[in-house]
């Protein structure tokens, strides 16, 4: 499979800061690749090379073949970028915001018109087209924005956090405007602190920290580096969580962990085998359960494995700081 970007060794220095400390990054043609990190990972600023809105201190990066200190001109006329925050005019409508993008691309008045009035029928904004964006929901702007970065028609777009802030109903919006672009054979290159949001979209995942690559791969190959499987068992009987808790314990030989609130026994296991014989304890000993799962490390447990910090916990320390580095 074609790379449609590929990084080596990238380098970037804000002052004494080291914010890319030799990152590596490849995304096939065709495919959604998502970058997490932590608060200050270097998330954004590889975004930024990639973009050509910053020069790397060393290393190399190219987009469709194109180095992206040499052919920048080549490589914008390439790809799209939507970045933390809504980029289009609010006192504009939907309709001449994208119309203006297409003039300033060197499109036809013609032209520019016809590709805005397609944009705003794909994210369902035709209705909405000439109203001024103050007037639009937070999801519709990010549908609008997504669009104003597909104005040329890009091989490649960049999404820098395209769904910070919005409520769900929102996100699974832009959730299925992604999926409709990879469809189309876009190449999309993901960052996000929004964990199911890589879990949903992305087909392979790179974990960045403190200017590294602390880990790459599919979502369950993470999840299976990080550790072994969960077993959770929720018995229908509160009072038989003890009777649980020891059964487990005999045999996996680890205690378990019981949340009293949730009524759940959880234990950690490495054989999926075990898992018929503790159907075969719990029906022994008169025990009925209302859940019993074998699951894989959640994608958050891999990142504070990984990174020393929930994903929750660097949302807030982004929302304190400001936008990533």
């Amino acid at each position: 499979m074609t790379q449609a970007i590929e990084a080596e060794g990238l380098v970037k220095h804000f002052g004494q800061t080291k914010a890319l400390d030799g990152v590596d990054l490849t995304v096939p043609t065709g495919t959604v690749v998502g970058v997490l990190g932590p608060n200050g990972a270097g998330k954004t600023t590889a975004v930024r090379i990639l973009a050509t809105l910053l020069r790397p201190d060393a290393g190399i990066a190219k987009v469709c073949g194109f180095d992206v200190v040499r052919d920048p001109v080549a490589v914008r006329s390439l790809i799209g970028l939507t970045g933390q925050y809504a980029s289009v005019d609010e006192d504009l409508s939907g309709r001449e915001n994208l119309v203006l993008i297409g003039r300033l691309l060197e499109m036809s008045k013609g032209d520019a018109r016809a590709r805005a009035a397609e944009l705003l029928a794909r994210f369902e904004l035709t209705d909405a087209g000439d109203r001024a964006i103050k007037t639009y929901s937070g999801g519709m702007r990010r549908r609008l924005d997504l669009g104003a970065s597909l104005v040329g028609r890009p091989r490649v777009l960049f999404l820098d956090e395209p769904t910070t802030g919005l409520d769900p109903h929102a996100r699974n919006e832009v959730w299925q405007v992604v999926r409709g672009l990879v469809d189309d054979g876009v190449t999309v290159l993901l960052t996000t602190q929004y964990l199911e949001e890589a879990d949903q979209l992305a087909d392979r995942i790179t974990v960045i920290d403190h200017g590294l690559v602390a880990a790459e791969g599919r979502a369950d190959e993470l999840k299976r580096k990080v550790g072994g499987q969960t077993l959770q068992v929720r018995p229908t009987a509160e009072s038989d969580l003890l009777a649980v808790q020891r059964i487990l314990a005999e045999l996996t030989g680890t205690a378990p962990t019981t949340d009293l609130d949730a009524g759940m026994v959880t234990v950690p296991v490495d054989d999926p085998v075990l898992m018929s014989t503790v159907v075969r304890r719990l029906d022994t000993a008169g025990i009925t359960a209302d859940e019993l799962a074998l699951r894989l490390p959640s994608l958050d447990e891999v990142f504070l494995s990984l990174t020393g910090k929930s994903a929750q916990q660097s949302t807030v320390d982004t929302q304190k700081t400001g936008s990533l580095t």
